[in-house]
C-alpha cells in the first residue's frame, strides 16, 4: 500500500476515532489530542503496519495505548514529593487520635459480629486479616488451600450479611 493511500484510509477513520477519543478522556480537548497524538504515530509507524490486516483495530489499539500511557504519565507527575529534612510533613499523623463515638460503635459492632463467627471461620479470617497468606494458615491447620480460601469467603460472606448498615 503506498503512503498516499494509507494516509487517505487512516483519515476515513478520523470521525470514528474523534468519537473513541471523547468516550476515553471525557473531554472535547484532550480528545482532540489523542486524536492528533493517534495520527501522528500512525503516520510516523506505517511501516509497522501489516497489509490485509484491519486498520481500524491497529489505529484503535494505538489510541487505547497512548491514552493508558498518558494517564499514567499524568499519576506520576502528580505525586507529592517532599523535600524537606526528615520527611517530617509526609509523616506526620493526619488525624487527631481521637476516635468519634460512631466509629467506636461501629468497630464495636464489628468486632462483635467477628466473634459471631464460628470457629473454623473466625480463625482463619482474623489471621488472613492481619497478614497471613492463604498458604500459611493452611499449612497451620493441616487444611487444603482451597478449604482456607472458602472458609474466608464464607465468612466474608456472612460478615458483609450482618454489616449491611455498615455499606
Amino acid at each position: 500500500m503506498s503512503t498516499i493511500e494509507f494516509n487517505n484510509q487512516v483519515l476515513n477513520f478520523k470521525s470514528a476515532l474523534g468519537y473513541f477519543a471523547l468516550s476515553l478522556t471525557s473531554n472535547s480537548e484532550d480528545a482532540k489530542d489523542l486524536l492528533q497524538d493517534t495520527l501522528v504515530k500512525a503516520i510516523v509507524y506505517k511501516d509497522k503496519f501489516t497489509d490485509a490486516t484491519n486498520l481500524k483495530a491497529w489505529l484503535y489499539t494505538i489510541m487505547k495505548n497512548t491514552f493508558i500511557n498518558n494517564y499514567r504519565r499524568s499519576v506520576k507527575v502528580n505525586q507529592i514529593i517532599d523535600n524537606t529534612k526528615d520527611l517530617y510533613f509526609m509523616n506526620i499523623p493526619q488525624n487527631s487520635g481521637v476516635s468519634s463515638p460512631v466509629s467506636q460503635i461501629s468497630i464495636k459492632d464489628i468486632n462483635k459480629s467477628i466473634d459471631g463467627l464460628s470457629e473454623d471461620l473466625k480463625v482463619p479470617f482474623q489471621m488472613f486479616f492481619e497478614g497471613y497468606k492463604y498458604k500459611e494458615i493452611a499449612d497451620r491447620f493441616d487444611l487444603p488451600i482451597g478449604t482456607v480460601k472458602s472458609r474466608i469467603f464464607l465468612a466474608r460472606k456472612q460478615l458483609m450479611n450482618e454489616l449491611k448498615d455498615f455499606r
